[in-house]
């Protein structure tokens, strides 16, 4: 009598729980789209090295402490970079060729628009120039800088502080406006 309860009790607790399992089913939507309105990330990672690739070679490479996909985001999808993040353009010779650094960095997904505040430093390695300024707008898919904040640029030859700033991601062609010190320019 005793072993048919106990078989009992196993059966019943068997069917309880699956049960449970099949009516907890949730689709990768409906998570997201309660991540969503929880204002929470789909994803988190810690100190992230992602290195990219085109055609087998590494064309950049990125560090950061802490990483949030808020891709589940249906406006505006974005990753969130906030203890800072470290990007490494490299040449196609193999050869480190810019480097971006900020304190604070937002990436929205569908323009490819990045803004990165706090401390942000520009170095391109092969003009040994250098940007610095508190915050900074990037159009990946241009390939192209700007700020209306204060900003350093020092070059070999120059340093130019003012407020307003563009160029190429590769701190060439640029333009600065609202500038103070001296300029040494050709006469060509």
């Amino acid at each position: 009598m005793k072993l048919i309860s106990i078989n009992i009790n196993k059966s019943i607790v068997v069917i309880f729980l699956t049960a449970m399992f099949f009516s907890c089913v949730n689709s990768k939507q409906e998570v997201r789209d309660f991540l969503a309105d929880k204002n929470m990330p789909v994803g988190k990672a810690i100190n992230i090295y992602h290195v990219k690739k085109d055609s087998g070679k590494i064309s950049s490479k990125t560090n950061a402490a802490i990483f949030y996909d808020f891709s589940n985001r249906k406006e505006h999808p974005y990753n969130e970079f906030p203890k800072g993040v470290k990007i490494v353009s490299i040449n196609k010779n193999g050869i480190d060729s810019t480097t971006i650094s900020g304190n604070y960095a937002l990436t929205y997904n569908k323009t490819r628009v990045s803004e990165i505040t706090g401390n942000v430093v520009i170095l391109n390695h092969t003009e040994n120039t250098k940007l610095e300024t508190n915050q900074l707008f990037w159009d990946q898919k241009e390939g192209y800088f700007f700020t209306e904040e204060g900003f350093r640029l020092t070059t070999l030859k120059d340093t130019i502080n003012g407020f307003g700033f563009e160029s190429k991601e590769d701190l060439t062609k640029w333009i600065a406006k609202d500038i103070t010190g001296d300029v040494l320019t050709d006469q060509k």
